[in-house]
């Protein structure tokens, strides 16, 4: 039996649930107020006996107790699987020293920590500090401000920091391997941040896990950051996420900024759903982090070349949120932090009236050339169709290849011949993943797992056959979290090398049985619509019986009109979908 398996036997979801909102048995289900939305009427239900949860509200969710940890604390699967591991007294197989290393990692952060309270404390007492807390005052930083986001002072010296800490126990090596030494070519070690406003950045649990440092004259680089460490990955990471979770979540969108001073006056100012990127690239590890909040992200990069280029290259993203990515545009030579320093209606003006960042792409690559001429047509072509090839969605790339046609004066026709070159020579990239012996792990569904192995073994599914195939499939059919995780990061990878580098060790051996499982040839992709189109059956069904529940107990306990005419609704919509699966089912004599 896997870790995993072991976990899902032990854990107890109730009572893992229960900690962050009261239930009350209700039959053989419990219900209590949803903790991921306000709401004055219970919509929120927890099954023991599958060990599942179904919100009925404004969510619209539900999962196993490793979806709602995710959830509800914002971190990804590998740190919930420890998280209930640790609650259940399961211990997770080391990987290649995993265990050592877990300790190894533990003293990194308490390095880390240490440096954030050294150094914030410089800040608020050090005379030395005097021109920065001046800066700061001159910016409209407020004092619970500092605090909140624990900025720091780092001092003209080159052994201040390490002085301080290893006089606390740390070694030089764990200070060089956290980041914060560096050391020259002769193998001596010295700070690495020196005379710097000080950005401590934290993980998803408010850890800290580097810095980013801003000088305050005009020598350069005005802005340096921590190495990529065991800890600090700066393509992966978000700043002032840990802060702006909740607000996410509640708002139902993200707010991705370029600059940490941007993140710290938006917060001030009541804006609490603002992230920053920490520079201009948004990554598809960053974007695959706010996805696990919302589905909505608005990009407000500062209005200048390495600005605009990050919103081109977002464009691909909108397959992995599955919703379109908007673009607010910033009045030129303002940063974000100006405009909502001068009023947040101001800020909020421009947000409502953001555009799609695709529109926006047309918008500025269209604008730099002059349309009139044959050469600048086929430059606008040769720009953007690859752009237009990466939409999903065939509804919204023949809107915008009509959109493409009109701004260039290429006839649709030929665009569309252009378009399907372009796709054509994508897919000769594609490279087949590597085959490994099977390893079959226990307790899995094997509908689940055979949908799976024909997404890891033909990646051209995503992307070919009928819209079915490339959209109806959604990660609420996937009972089993770790199924869910696989297939989440499908969407944006296609060999097993990069599948793996997204997935926690955990589930490695459950993706190498599902690469190396016998898939008959032949016939792959009406196999696998029938196998989308049981999934959602079996979901549905899944999903009738628990609203059947809550309707029954809704109606028991006195709902109002408005909730059970709703959960009527949504119920008549299951059975009308249910009946569309049958009648497929049918037409194919199954």
């Amino acid at each position: 039996m896997s870790a995993i398996d072991e976990i899902k036997q032990k854990v107890d979801i109730v009572d893992i649930i229960g900690q962050y909102t009261t239930l009350t048995k209700a039959g053989r289900t419990f219900r209590g107020l949803c903790p991921f939305h306000s709401e004055k009427h219970p919509s929120f239900f927890v099954y023991p006996e599958q060990q599942s949860w179904h919100c009925f509200g404004a969510c619209g969710t539900g999962g196993d107790a490793f979806s709602f940890i995710m959830k509800k604390q914002g971190i990804e699967f590998g740190e919930a699987l420890r998280f209930l591991a640790e609650k259940v007294g399961v211990t997770l197989p080391s990987r290649s020293g995993t265990d050592s290393r877990k300790d190894e990692k533990e003293r990194l952060y308490q390095a880390n920590e240490a440096a954030t309270q050294y150094f914030h404390n410089l800040l608020l007492n050090s005379p030395a500090a005097e021109k920065t807390r001046n800066y700061l005052a001159s910016r409209g930083v407020l004092p619970k401000t500092i605090t909140d986001f624990q900025l720091g002072f780092a001092p003209n010296s080159w052994e201040a920091l390490k002085q301080y800490l290893t006089e606390r126990g740390f070694t030089e090596g764990e200070l060089l391997e956290a980041g914060l030494l560096a050391s020259t070519d002769s193998g001596k070690t010295h700070d690495r941040f020196r005379l710097r406003l000080l950005f401590p950045i934290s993980d998803a649990r408010g850890r800290t896990i580097g810095f980013g440092a801003r000088v305050l004259d005009d020598s350069l680089p005005k802005y340096i950051n921590s190495p990529q460490t065991p800890l600090f990955d700066k393509s992966g990471n978000l700043y002032g996420l840990h802060l702006a979770t909740q607000s996410i979540r509640q708002q139902d969108i993200a707010v991705v900024v370029e600059g940490y001073m941007d993140v710290i006056i938006a917060h001030q100012y009541g804006l609490n759903n603002v992230i920053a990127a920490m520079g201009t690239a948004i990554t598809e590890k960053q974007v695959s982090t706010i996805k696990r909040l919302t589905r909505n992200m608005l990009l407000a990069l500062d209005a200048d070349d390495a600005g605009e280029e990050a919103m081109l290259r977002c464009v691909s993203y909108e397959n992995t949120l599955g919703t379109e990515v908007k673009v607010l545009i910033l009045p030129e030579g303002k940063d974000p932090d100006d405009v909502i320093r001068e009023g947040v209606q101001s800020w909020q003006h421009l947000a409502d009236n953001a555009l799609p960042v695709i529109d926006y792409t047309l918008k500025i690559v269209t604008s730099k050339l002059d349309l009139t001429t044959a050469r600048d047509k086929s430059a606008a072509v040769e720009r953007l169709l690859p752009i237009l090839a990466n939409i999903v969605d065939s509804i919204r790339q023949d809107h915008y290849l009509n959109q493409l046609s009109r701004l260039s004066g290429v006839t649709y026709s030929r665009l569309e011949a252009a378009l399907g070159k372009v796709k054509a020579n994508h897919h000769r990239k594609e490279t087949k993943p590597a085959q490994v012996s099977p390893v079959r792990p226990l307790h899995s569904n094997p509908r689940e797992d055979y949908c799976l192995a024909l997404l890891i073994q033909h990646p051209e599914l995503k992307n070919t056959g009928e819209p079915s195939l490339r959209e109806g499939l959604l990660p609420e059919y996937f009972e089993n979290s770790e199924n869910r995780e696989i297939f989440n990061v499908l969407q944006s990878n296609s060999d097993l090398p990069s599948i793996k580098a997204c997935l926690d060790s955990a589930v490695w051996e459950h993706l190498d049985g599902l690469a190396a499982m016998k898939v008959p040839s032949g016939l792959i992709e009406p196999k696998y619509a029938d196998c989308v189109l049981n999934l959602r059956k079996d979901y549905l069904r899944g999903l009738e019986a628990k609203r059947g529940v809550a309707l029954t107990l809704a109606a028991e306990t006195g709902g109002t009109q408005a909730e059970l005419a709703k959960n009527e609704e949504q119920g008549i919509n299951v059975s009308i979908q249910l009946g569309e699966i049958f009648t497929q089912k049918a037409r194919k004599g199954q």
